[in-house]
């Protein structure tokens, strides 16, 4: 089409984050990956989440055409013996590698204490494959909410019976404190220590998965190396 011309429609190519458990075993990932490919999926990136006995925690980021449903990938992984689907959701953006490293270094440069926090909250859930961050703070007064990042609930939890806390945490998303409508959304949450024990970082992924321990271990080193370039 001649530039200047009507614009033709462009289809966005719907992407999505696929958390899968599978044996850790030789050929497990490429018979995965023949599956998904069957459905016309296109695996963009793969990122270990954890391993255990016998078994591995994989996010793969993928591509499916236009129209596709997603649910075909949760039957194609599904249909092959000791594959199953933690969730699915949408995604934007490649998992990106050192993304740490660069989040610490967007931190580092900001000014001032409050500008830190922000940049924090705002690209701690692409890094941590969450859907929201916040940092909050235990006063006398009760919880006052420093920061959050863009998709943050607008309902903020009243109290933090968790805080003080001391390391970091997969919190009970089924407790009193935590507002229904975060409940409604089946919303898992975490959280770490962030310079004292009354204040924290707080993650929120509506609709699962539960944080794995190696997320949360994560998230507990995060917080440390943030504490210290606020100091």
């Amino acid at each position: 089409m001649p530039w200047g011309g009507a614009c033709a429609t462009v289809l966005r190519v719907p992407s999505y984050l696929l958390r899968v458990q599978l044996a850790d075993r030789p050929g497990s990932l490429g018979s995965l990956a023949v599956a998904l490919g069957s459905v016309g999926a296109d695996i963009l990136s793969l990122d270990v989440v954890e391993r255990g006995a016998g078994y591995a925690i994989d996010d793969l980021v993928v591509d499916l055409p236009p129209g596709a449903m997603p649910d075909m990938l949760i039957t194609a992984a599904e249909n092959l013996n000791g594959v199953r689907v933690d969730a699915i959701r949408p995604h934007t953006g490649l998992l990106e590698a050192h993304r740490e490293l660069e989040l610490i270094d967007h931190i580092a440069a900001a000014d001032g204490k409050h500008k830190k926090l922000q940049v924090l909250a705002e690209e701690a859930p692409r890094v941590l494959r969450v859907g929201w961050c916040t940092v909050v703070r235990l006063e006398e007064s009760g919880l006052e909410r420093i920061v959050g990042s863009h998709g943050a609930p607008e309902t903020h939890a009243d109290s933090a019976p968790w805080l003080p806390m001391d390391h970091a945490e997969a919190l009970d998303a089924t407790a009193d404190w935590v507002p229904q409508v975060w409940r409604d959304m089946d919303t898992t949450l975490a959280a770490a220590p962030l310079g004292d024990p009354h204040t924290a970082v707080v993650l929120g992924r509506p609709g699962g998965p539960q944080f794995r321990p190696s997320e949360v271990a994560r998230l507990g080193y995060l917080a440390g190396i943030v504490t210290t370039i606020l100091r």
